[in-house]
C-alpha cells in the first residue's frame, strides 16, 4: 500500500538523515542522532512529535533522545532494548501503532546485534543495514548475519521505498562500479544521483527493485562480482557468505 503520509529528510551531522513522517500536524521521527535540527523543524512547521523510532544504539542514531524527551515528554520512543531513552523495547515481529498506520518491526542484525528496521506501508526505514548501493559495516555481527538480514529486506515487494540513515550513495556507487563493472544500471544511477547531489537534493529514497539491480551486496553471488572477487584473492569455491565477507572487507579499504 502506498504511504498516505509525507516523509521529509532532516539533515544531521555531516551525512545523516533524520526521517520525519508527517500526517496533518502529527509527526514521527526515525533515528534522531541530534535534537536541534529536528526541534527546529517541528517548531517551524507547527508539528507535534508523537513518537520516535530508533534502529540501533549508535549515538548518531539515538544521541538526541534525551533532549527530545525533555522537549516532548509525551512522545513515545520505540527501539531495541538497552538503549537509554527507549520507552518500549521491540523485537522481530512486533508492530508499532502510529497515527499514520502500523509499523512492522524487522530484526536485521549485522551492523550491530540489536539493529531493527521498520516497514510502514511501502516505506522501509533501515538505518545502517541497507544503504543505497551498499550496506553497513560489520561492527558487531557476522557476515552471515548481515547477509541474512539483507536477504530478508530484498524479499520485500520491489516497489518498497528504501530510506537509509546516511547519504553514502555516490561513494557506494563508485565501489559498485569496481565490483560489478559490467552492470549497465550503475552508470545510469551514478549520473542521476550526481545530478541530484549537485542540486543539493538527497539521492534517497531508493527502492528494493533498484537495489536488487545495482547493489553489489545483494548481488555478491552473481558471475560478474564473483570474477571481481577472484581478482581480490577470493577462492573459486567460496560459498555466498564467504563471497559477501570478502566483498564487505574490500569495501572497508576501498578508495576510489
Amino acid at each position: 500500500m502506498a504511504a498516505t503520509f509525507s516523509i521529509t529528510p532532516i539533515g544531521a551531522f555531516s551525512d545523516n538523515y533524520i526521517w520525519l513522517l508527517q500526517q496533518g500536524a502529527r509527526a514521527v521521527a526515525v533515528d534522531p542522532g541530534e535534537a536541534a535540527p529536528l526541534l527546529g523543524h517541528l517548531r517551524t512547521h507547527g508539528l507535534q512529535l508523537e513518537a520516535i523510532l530508533v534502529t540501533h544504539h549508535h549515538a548518531d542514531h539515538c544521541g538526541g533522545l534525551a533532549d527530545l524527551k525533555q522537549a516532548w515528554p509525551e512522545a513515545i520512543v520505540y527501539g531495541p532494548a538497552g538503549i537509554a531513552g527507549v520507552d518500549i523495547p521491540l523485537m522481530e515481529g512486533d508492530t508499532v501503532s502510529l497515527s499514520m498506520g502500523e509499523a512492522c518491526v524487522l530484526a536485521v542484525p549485522g551492523h550491530t546485534l540489536d539493529h531493527l528496521a521498520y516497514r510502514l506501508d511501502d516505506a522501509l526505514f533501515c538505518g545502517d543495514t541497507l544503504f543505497a548501493a551498499g550496506c553497513g559495516r560489520l561492527f558487531e555481527g557476522t557476515a552471515a548475519q548481515m547477509l541474512s538480514s539483507l536477504k530478508k529486506l530484498a524479499e520485500l515487494p520491489p516497489q518498497t521505498k528504501v530510506y537509509p540513515a546516511h547519504e553514502y550513495t555516490l561513494s557506494n556507487l563508485r565501489f559498485a562500479q569496481a565490483a560489478d563493472p559490467a552492470n549497465p544500471v550503475l552508470a545510469m544511477r551514478l549520473s542521476r544521483d550526481q545530478a541530484l547531489r549537485g542540486r543539493g537534493q538527497p539521492t534517497l529514497p531508493s527502492t528494493i527493485a533498484l537495489e536488487k539491480a545495482s547493489n553489489p551486496f545483494l548481488r555478491c553471488d552473481t558471475a560478474g562480482i564473483r570474477q571481481s572477487l577472484l581478482a581480490q584473492g577470493a577462492q573459486a569455491g567460496d560459498d555466498e557468505t564467504a563471497a559477501f565477507a570478502r566483498l564487505r572487507a574490500w569495501k572497508d579499504v576501498f578508495r576510489p
